[in-house]
This record gives structure tokens, sequence and C-alpha cells, in this order.
């Protein structure tokens, strides 16, 4: 936003050693400042002028070659002067930490801005110019007044040393934190580049290069030193392998030429065993002739006998079918006799069972008799006893108010059971309801845990104290980001910009003994880099804003920031007091669109539009309002809402339906208890009714017990059985029976006669045929030996006759065989002449050569699982292990090589290192010594050739009981690590390789006594004879500082209330500032 008061104006230097009005030359070489060459290093800043830049419509800067002080009241404009540095020397808008676009930095209203350096350099100074276009962010550069490429100006910079993005060099005002969080291997690099040599750098980056190039090759040499002991491992297996496949080859050629020979000795033994054969077949032929005519008269004497002999073997068969046709009817009547023995056994055992029946009948009878005087008896006893009828309805009486009470409390108890089911049922749908909300809570804990792994660990230590309330006065609350719920997720972006992150992953304590106990025990004793803060003694959480949200409602406001979230009371309460979100309205596009209006009229510290987030500064000096705006980021961590309220009311609504439930269990456990007490009573009175009923219905069971015993003894007298009439019927019956087995007996009797004359006449026959089978029998054996011979003689001969056909057929085979396996022409017969001498070599008998063939394949058959892949591979192998060996020793020559690089390098790095870092220590334990602290820096390393892992560490004990501790971002106080930081730069200062240094409002966070001994230490060093430039921006100073006449200050006069350039006098402000400091 442009001021109408601002004029063109040039800044001047307070102080006896320079002019007091000096104009930069615009020319490249010759001009350069009175004074300069004398005190100027090599890219010292001679000038910086600004054009429509921040705060600035135009403005020249003259620095001295020394320390220059830049005094200003706050938003006069001293950063932006840090700022013209950084961007006109081609710096990233990240190293300021403030806008991320360079367009940012142009005046607000205009639409170019731009900035010129000129640095000194011997051969002639080197002018810079940056010209900034808001429109399409772009910059165009120049050097010299000639247009040039931002790459040449990096160059150019370069080789005048200048690192504005090293801490060590540029410590711009966003960035003064950021130095203690460095690690210690960035401090280390950022050193190098500050204050080593030029090499120095490139022979650590060149270690580390040769260093893993080192690693890659240890390993490429361990793995190639492994897998060629595995190669000649498996080959030295695999020689016995091809050396028994090499045996087993020459077993198989035996093998095959001793099949080659076997088919000519089968074809030879068979030959001659045929020529024999044929020889004893012709023989044979002539024998069997002489056997036929031998054979005929014997024959003819035969056939007479057969012919006698047919008729009688006739008449033995008819004889034969008569005999069993009469053995047939014989025992046809054998089996009617034993049919009539058998009835007569029926008949008899009929009279044994009438006989027993009545028998058993006595014996009831007399038992029935005495049943019915026993029972009389006892009947008479029981007519003796008194009526039990009126107790039976008393018990009848009582049962039935059992029962009533027992349906009313099984009525009440469906009661109580459908209320349980229905509070149950409600205490589940409350519990699935929680349960999505802790499931929103453990995804906020999951991006924790991704984002801040320590406060994550942390916070399973934070349950632990709410496990341990009892042991802690306050409430504890786990980090904001948990607990801030956002009402609209929409609105996340304006509550994640205005709480910085390390306050969101902070814990919030109610009271101060209890963020002790639990900070010592995470980042003493855990050693985690956890944040925590502690609520306001007083509850700010219901502070009203300075003004009603309806009096901004027409500028686009709709709420303030504390009405777009929810927290604890505790949380609540720090965020309005810290960051006043009490007070910070919120508007939309339309607060945007009048947003000059808005600073202007509404006089707001800070307020948000839609997208953009503005910050309004107003000088105490001058009343000059300043603002800046920042674009909105994206939410990260507040999107997922979960309704603290909503909560609390579902664990209350939980526990009143578990208390339902359990009052109804209460219930129907007394109803219970009254069921089984009313159960018993009902069995007792049962067991009574029924004991009564049993003694009632008694007496009417005897007497029908002695009517039916009665009835049953009549029926057994009625049926008597008369014996004596049965067994005279019983004897008929048998007679009768025996007439019928004498009839039967008589008719078997002529059977058997019939039998007995038929083989008699079979007997004789059979006698006249054994006389002529006797003659015949002596025939045929007279005529089976001529026979038997001549059988013999036939059979000899076929068989001789087929021997030969089978033996000619094999000889046949075997010489096609033989000439098949030999690849002998077709037709030849001779055994090939190539062949002969191995032959000879050979056994000569088939046995022989059958027991050689067997050994030879049993010898090859022990060899198994080779083949020729295994000398193949075997082979190859061989060759590959040559070019592995080979190979091997190259990479162990490169790996020597580089070894040998890397100590040289070694030694041309770390010597020197060494030596630079005891510098640095020594100046920096002065600097702490004087202050009555003490500070060490030291080279730190775990491994010695780890040179990725080298670090510069720094020590400080800023008082005398406590223990030098390393400078960390969470250990030591902003004060404290503030002096660390100044005094480490200023143990650089003088082995300065930099032309220049910039450090921006270090001094916020000292006290006083640190403010002023770092002020002293700051002169002394900065204005040493070999030092080179150096800034130090300050908003205020304290009286009575020590000055050297080296320095000069530069004093920013920049706003409306400020006095006209035109009518400041320099002479008249030193002479009562002299005047002051006489009186």
């Amino acid at each position: 936003m442009e001021l109408p008061q601002k004029r063109k104006r040039i800044s001047h230097e307070l102080t006896n050693s320079q002019p007091s009005n000096r104009e930069a030359t615009p020319s490249t070489s010759t001009n350069v400042p009175a004074g300069a060459a004398g005190g100027f290093v090599e890219g010292s800043i001679v000038r910086i002028s600004m054009h429509n830049f921040l705060t600035y419509d135009h403005s020249e800067v003259f620095p001295g070659p020394k320390l220059n002080m830049i005094v200003g009241a706050n938003g006069t404009g001293k950063s932006s002067i840090v700022c013209a540095i950084c961007l006109g020397l081609a710096g990233k808008t990240a190293v300021l930490g403030r806008g991320d676009k360079v367009g940012l930095y142009v005046k607000r209203g205009c639409n170019k801005g731009s900035v010129e350096i000129e640095l000194f350099r011997p051969s002639g100074n080197l002018i810079i110019t940056r010209e900034i276009q808001v429109e399409n962010n772009q910059s165009s550069w120049m050097l010299n007044k000639k247009h040039s490429s931002q790459k040449a100006v990096e160059e150019a910079v370069k080789e005048l040393h200048i690192q504005v993005g090293n801490l060590c060099q540029f410590l711009p005002q966003e960035k003064v934190g950021e130095f203690a969080k460095m690690s210690k291997i960035e401090l280390l690099e950022a050193t190098e580049k500050s204050v080593g040599p030029p090499e120095m750098y490139e022979f650590h980056c060149e270690l580390k290069t040769f260093r893993s190039k080192e690693r890659d090759l240890e390993n490429v040499c361990k793995e190639k030193a492994n897998f060629l002991e595995k190669a000649k491992q498996r080959n030295e297996r695999n020689k016995l392998d091809v050396e028994r496949y090499y045996m087993k080859k020459r077993h198989l050629d035996r093998i095959q030429m001793l099949e080659k020979k076997k088919p000519w000795v089968e074809y030879e033994t068979t030959r001659k065993e045929l020529e024999a054969v044929k020889k004893d077949r012709e023989e044979m032929k002539r024998k069997l002739k002489s056997l036929k005519e031998a054979q005929e008269p014997l024959v003819r004497k035969i056939r007479s006998v057969e012919s006698q002999l047919q008729p009688i073997e006739q008449q033995m068969r008819e004889k034969t079918t008569s005999i069993r046709e009469v053995s047939q009817k014989c025992k046809q009547k054998h089996d009617q006799l034993e049919l009539r023995s058998k009835e007569v056994d029926d008949i008899r055992q009929d009279l044994s069972l009438k006989q027993t029946e009545e028998v058993d009948r006595q014996k009831r009878i007399g038992h029935t008799q005495l049943m019915i005087r026993d029972l009389q008896k006892e009947l008479q006893n029981m007519n003796s006893m008194e009526d039990v009828t009126p107790q039976i309805e008393a018990v009848n009486a009582e049962l039935r108010t059992i029962q009533e009470e027992k349906a009313k409390m099984e009525g009440e108890s469906l009661d109580l059971r459908r209320d349980k089911d229905e509070a149950y049922g409600e205490f589940i749908r409350l519990q699935n309801r929680l349960r999505s909300l802790e499931d929103m809570m453990k995804v906020k804990e999951e991006m924790l845990r991704r984002r801040f792994r320590d406060t994550y660990t942390a916070l399973t230590l934070h349950m632990w104290l709410r496990n341990n309330r009892e042991r802690f006065e306050g409430n504890v609350h786990e980090p904001m980001m948990l607990v801030i719920n956002v009402r609209d997720t929409r609105h996340a972006k304006y509550i994640e910009s205005h709480i910085p992150l390390n306050d969101l992953r902070a814990f919030v304590f109610q009271r101060q003994q209890d963020m002790e106990k639990f900070m010592e025990e995470v980042r003493d004793s855990q050693k985690l880099r956890v944040n925590s803060v502690i609520a306001p003694t007083e509850s700010c959480s219901n502070r009203p804003p300075s003004r009603p949200l309806e009096t901004l409602k027409h500028y686009g406001f709709f709420s303030y920031l504390r009405e777009l979230f929810d927290a604890p009371e505790e949380v609540m309460s720090y965020l309005c007091h810290q960051y006043k979100v009490n007070d910070v309205p919120v508007g939309t596009e339309k607060t945007k669109n009048m947003i000059e209006k808005v600073i202007k009229e509404v006089q707001l510290r800070m307020i948000y539009t839609a997208e953009e987030k503005y910050t309004v500064k107003k000088s105490f000096y001058s009343n000059n309002v300043v603002s800046s705006n920042s674009a909105l980021r994206p939410s990260q961590f507040l999107t997922t809402a979960v309704d603290a309220d909503e909560r609390r009311h579902l664990e209350e609504q939980m526990r009143a339906a578990e208390r339902q439930v359990q009052r109804i269990d209460e219930r129907m456990a007394a109803i219970r208890e009254q069921q089984a007490r009313l159960e018993r009573r009902d069995n007792e009175l049962r067991a009574k009714k029924k004991k009564l009923s049993e003694q009632k219905g008694k007496k009417r069971q005897l007497e029908q017990k002695i009517s039916t015993k009665q009835d049953s003894l009549r029926q057994m007298e009625q049926s008597e059985i008369n014996l004596q009439t049965i067994e005279e019927e019983t004897n008929a019956k048998i007679a009768a029976v025996n007439n019928k087995k004498v009839a039967i007996m008589q008719e078997y009797l002529s059977h058997m006669q019939m039998k007995a004359r038929l083989s008699m006449e079979k007997v004789y026959l059979a006698l006249q045929s054994a006389g002529l089978s006797a003659e015949k029998t002596k025939l045929e054996t007279d005529c089976r030996d001529g026979s038997s011979e001549l059988k013999r003689a036939e059979v000899a001969y076929t068989k001789l006759d087929q021997i030969k056909n089978n033996l000619l057929n094999t000889c046949k085979t075997l010489m096609r065989r033989a000439s098949e396996i030999c690849n002998m022409i077709p037709g030849e017969t001779a055994v090939p002449e190539e062949l002969h001498a191995a032959f000879s070599q050979l056994p000569d008998t088939l046995d022989e050569i059958d027991a050689m063939l067997n050994e030879e394949k049993t010898r090859a058959e022990c060899f198994t699982g080779l083949s020729d892949a295994v000398v193949e591979e075997y082979n190859r192998r061989e060759q590959e292990i040559q070019n592995m060996e080979k190979e091997l020793d190259d990479k162990t020559n490169d790996l020597t090589t580089y070894r040998r690089n890397i100590a040289e390098a070694k030694e041309r790095w770390l010597n020197p290192l060494k030596l630079l870092v005891d510098q640095i220590n020594e100046r920096f334990s002065d600097f702490f010594r004087s202050m009555q602290c003490a500070g060490e820096v030291d080279l730190h390393s775990e491994n010695e050739e780890e040179y990725d892992k080298y670090g510069i560490r720094i020590q400080v004990k800023f008082r005398s009981n406590a223990q030098m501790h390393e400078l960390t971002p969470h250990h030591q106080s902003g004060g404290e690590r503030s002096v660390s930081t100044m005094l480490y730069l200023m143990a650089l200062q003088e082995l300065n390789r930099c032309p220049f240094r910039v450090v921006d409002e270090i001094n916020q966070g000292m006290d006083p006594v640190n403010e002023r001994r770092v002020f002293d230490i700051v002169v002394r060093s900065a204005c040493g004879v070999n030092t080179s430039q150096y800034f130090f921006i300050t908003p205020k100073l304290l009286q009575n500082l020590q000055y050297a006449e080296q320095m000069t200050i530069l004093c920013v006069h920049n706003g409306p209330h400020m006095l006209q350039p035109n009518k400041w006098r320099e002479k008249a402000f030193l002479r009562r500032a002299r005047c002051r400091h006489v009186s």
C-alpha cells in the first residue's frame, strides 16, 4: 500500500571514518568510493539501491567496509534491506522465509520494482540489477548495465564466494531459529562453504563420492569373490562327475561293440545247431516208417473182442436201471414208517401237556386264595383311618394362590426383559456412535504419528498420565491438533495458518509443576523432542473481542476465529491469550476486494480473507501502517473433526443406559429369587397333595383288587380238565396208527426181495464182461507197446521238423540283425574288415559275451545322473571362472586405487578441517569465557570412514552448576540460542572467506547483560584488521555501548512522521548527540 508521504531519499552513514554523503557510480571498473580500496574486501557491498521495493519508493544505502549497524524502528524497512541483498544477489525467496513469490516483494500498488547491488572488485566494481515484474512473477537481470541471465549472475556471485543461502553467512530474521535446528552435518557443510578454503568443500564432496564408490566396489568385490568361490566349489564337485562321465562312455563303447559281435556269434552257433537237427530229422523219418508196418495184425484182433463185449455191457446197464427203481420204492416205504412213528410221539406229547396244565391250575388257585385273604385283612385296617378330603381342599386353595402370584411375577419379568432389551439396544447404538468418533480420533493420531513421531511416542506416556490422574494437580491435554475440533472443515485452513505448527503439536498443562514432571520424563529420560505450553492462570477462553462482530459484517467478515472451532477450556484460554483468536476476524472475497479500506478503517493487527492472511503493523515512531499478505495453504491436520460436546453427551447417555440396565438386572434377580421360593413351596404342596390323594384312593384300590382276584379264582375253578377221558382217547389214536405201520412194512419187504434177485443177475453178466475185458486188455497192451514207440517216433519227428524250421528262421533273423547293427550292405554276409580287429579282442562264446555285457552294463548303470549337459556345464563354468577371476582382479585394483585416492583426499581435507575447527573452537570458547560461560566446538563423527556423517557439534553452558549440552532447538531457551548463534558467527568472522555476513535482529531474545556482552564481541571481531564486511540489523540498542571508529551506523528513517530528507542536518544531529553525552 503506497503512502503519499514517502519520497525518494538517500540513506546516510553516521561515522567519522567515511564521508557523510556519497553517490555510487554506475560505471563498472574504476570509480570506487573514497577509501574503499583500503577497507573493502573483494565481494563486499558498496551500494544498495531499491526502487518500489517493499516499504521503499526509492532508497540508496552506502554500507561501510566493516561493521554496519542498521538501526530503525519496527516497520521502517530494516529487513527490506536484507531482502534486497538476498534477492539482488540471485538468492531464493525461501531463504527469507517470507512470501514464496518474488512478485510479493514489489511495493503494493506498483507493477514492478527493482534492486541494484554494487559489489567491490579490485579490477572494477560489479553492478547487479534485478527488475521484478508483478504480473508474471518474473525477473530480468543486468550485469554492469548489460542484460544478462540469472545463471550468469549466479556464476558471478559464486566467483566472489557469496552464499546467501548459507545460514553461516546470511541469517535473515525469519531464519534465526533455523540455525539452531541445523544438524551437525548441515552446520559442517555451511561452515566449509563459508570460511574454509575453496577446495575444502570440494574435497569433502569428493571424499563422500569416493567413499560411496568404495562401498559399491567393496560390495561388488565381495559379491564376485563369493560367486567365484561358489562357482569353483560347484566345478570341483562337477569335476568328479565329468571323470565319471568319461568312464561311463568307455563302458558304453565296449557295450556297443559287444552288442555288435553278439549277433554274429549267435548266428554261427545257430547255424551249426541247424545242421545237426537236419541229420537227426532224416534218421527219425526212416524209423517211423518201419514201426507203422509192424502194428497192423494186433489191431484186427482187438476189434473182434470189442464186438462180443458190447451186448453184455448193454444188459448190465438195463439191470442197473431196474435195481435203481426198486431201491427208490423201498426208500419211500421206509419214510412212511418213520412218519407214523412221529405221529405216535405227537399224540403222547399232547397228553403230557394236558397233565402239566392241570397241575399248574391247582397251584394258581391256592395262590389266589391266599392273596384274597391278605387284601381283605388290609381293607379292614383302612376302615379305621380318618377322612383326608378337607386337607386336600386346603392344599388346592394354597396352590391356586401360588399360581396367581407366579403369573403376576412372570408378567412383570417379561416387562423388565423388554425394558432391558430396549435399554441395551440404546446402549449399543450409543457405543457404536462413540466408536465412530473414536475412529475419527485415531485418524488424527495416525496423522500425528506420520508427521511428528516423537510427539506421538509421548502421547503414549500421556495415556499413562490419564490413568494416573491423582498424581497431578491440574488438567493435562493431548496435543492441540487432537483436541481442536473445527466446526466446519472448510475453515480448518484459518486455524492452521494462525496457530504455529509447534503449538499445534504441543501438550497443554494447567499447572507448571505438572508440565515439569511430564517434560522431565519425555525430554530428559526418553530423549523425545516434544513441545508443551501452560494455560494462563486466569481463564481467557470467554474474553470478548475488541469490537462486536456486527460492526465488521459490512466489510464481509462473518466470524471470529474462536467461533470456528471447539477446544477444552485450558486450550481455548491459551489460544485466546497467546494468539488472540477471540479478536481475529475471518472474511470473504468481499473483504479481499476492499482490503485497503479494511486495513485503514478496521485497524486490526491480523485479518483473514477467503484465501489470504493479512498482517498489519503500525510503526511506533511514524504511525506508518505496513501490511503483508500470504496465501493460505490447504489444511493438513484439522480436516477431521470430532464434536467434543457430542462425545461428552454420548458418554453421559451411555452411563445412564448402563445404570438403567443395572437397575433392571437387580429387579429381575429379586423376581427370580421370589419365583424360586414360590416354586419350592409349590413343589412341597404338590407332594403333600399327592400323598393325601394316594391315601384316599388306596381303600378303593384294595376293594377293586379283591373283586378282581375273586373273579379270576372263579374262572380257574370252572376250567377243570378230565384227565381220564383224555388218556382213553390218546390210546385209541395210537392203536390206529400202529395198524397202518404193519401194512407199510409188508410192502417194504416185497420190494427188498425183488432188489436182491436183480442184483444176482447183474453179477453173472459182470463175470462174462470181465473175461472178455481181460482178453481185450492183453491185446491192447501188446498193441500199445508198439503204438507208444510209434507215437514217440512221430512226436520226435514233428519236434525235429519244427526245430529245423525255427532254427532256419532264427539264422535268417540273426544274419539280418547282424548286418543292420554293423551297417553292412544288404546281401553282404561276411564280417567287415574294420570290425575283425575289435572282435578279436572280445570273447568268442555267447556265455562269455553275455557275462562281459552284463558286467559292462552294471558298471555303466553305476554312473547315474550323468549327461552331456554336465560336461558342457563344467567347461562353460571353467571359462566363466577364468573371466570372473580377471574381473575380480580388475575390480580389486580399482578398489585399491580408490582407497589410495581416499587416503590422499582425506589427508588434504581432514587436516585443514581439524585446524579450522580448532581455530573456530578457540575463538568460540574465548567469547563464551569472556561472558563467564562455557562453549566448545568440535568435529564429530561416529565412524571416521563415513565422511557423509561428519559434522560440527556446538556445546554450550550458561550456568556454572550446569553441564555442557549440545545446542538444539529444544534444550536451550530462545535467548541462549541467539547468543550461541551470534558467537559462532563471530568466531567465523576473522576466518571468513565470504566477503560479507548479514545477521537480522538476532538480539531480540537476549537479556540486557548478554546483549551488551555480545555487542562488545561483535564490535571487537567485526572491526578487526583482517575481517570482512558485517551487517548487524536491530530495532533497538542499549545505552552506553562501546563503539569503534571502523563502525558504520545506518539509521533507517522511513514513514509519514519522519523528518524530511531535505531537512536532515547531520552536523546538527552529531552536535546534539555530543552535548547529551557530555551532560
